[in-house]
């Protein structure tokens, strides 16, 4: 990327894109950069910041920064592989039923409809508490779940698509399915797909810390921020902030991934301001 085109960039992209590498590098080189192991018990109870502590220890006694820098590896990490395959999936499955229609179309589509009748959350309690907890576990619920949008998605937007008189001329030259799809159909819907999938991991990550935060995201003793505010949430009543810090990396993420999707829809669609 040369520097004319990074002056093109808007400040909020800019500052998403810096912050979403800094999450990147930072759970990328956590065993490297954290004081102390993601499960160490290094000291009392809540102990204040400052010292050996910077950002003090959490109610078993573990770093909290260390348990900060880990959760940014597995928080981020898992999130980002289940938007993965909740988006293959999702988007696959509604190119063929774009494709196909008829009665794959039409099973496809009941199914979606059955799996999105019930809120995500509520499903999602209920298939964990069925399966267990687990790191799988989890990422297959969720997936199956965000993939309901994203084949909604992916579905109508492939329609609008598949009436066009160039996907007409396509089949009439006698062009199989995969290579519209793959040639008139996704070069034409790239710029909603890409909004989806920086949503669905907005929506992904919310959804794994929030789940972590009731009991049933990430098991003990991963690092994870929706379990740390869990952990350290007495600590509020005496006015201490440390609860708020895995609270802010989640906002701070969110907000970042928000800017440079809306700053990449712009750029894909052609849009001005």
């Amino acid at each position: 990327m040369t520097l004319a085109s990074l002056r093109q960039i808007p400040p909020t992209a800019l500052i998403g894109l810096a912050v979403i590498l800094a999450y990147a590098l930072v759970g990328i080189l956590a065993p490297l950069i954290a004081p102390y192991g993601e499960a160490q018990i290094v000291g009392a109870q809540f102990e204040p910041w400052g010292g050996d502590y910077l950002l003090g220890t959490d109610s078993l006694g573990r770093d909290m920064l260390s348990r900060l820098i880990w959760g940014a590896r597995n928080t981020v990490g898992i999130a980002l592989l289940t938007t993965l395959l909740a988006f293959l999936l999702g988007s696959v499955t509604g190119l063929l039923a774009a494709a196909l229609q008829g009665w794959i179309d039409m099973a496809l589509s009941r199914v979606v409809d059955v799996l999105m009748a019930v809120p995500s959350l509520i499903f999602t309690l209920l298939a964990l508490s069925a399966l267990g907890p687990g790191v799988w576990n989890l990422i297959l619920v969720i997936a199956v779940l965000d993939a309901t949008r994203v084949f909604r998605l992916a579905r109508a937007t492939a329609m609008n698509v598949m009436v066009m008189d160039y996907v007409e001329a396509a089949r009439l030259r006698g062009e199989g399915t995969w290579w519209i799809i793959r040639r008139e159909v996704l070069p034409n819907i790239t710029a909603p797909l890409i909004a989806e999938f920086g949503l669905r991991f907005c929506f992904v990550f919310l959804t794994i810390s929030a789940l972590s935060f009731l009991g049933l995201g990430l098991p003990p003793p991963m690092a994870d921020w929706g379990g740390m505010v869990r952990d350290n949430a007495a600590l509020i009543t005496f006015g201490d902030s440390t609860p708020l810090l895995p609270a802010a990396c989640i906002a701070a993420l969110t907000v970042s991934v928000n800017f440079v999707v809306d700053w990449l829809l712009h750029r894909a669609s052609d849009l001005k301001e």
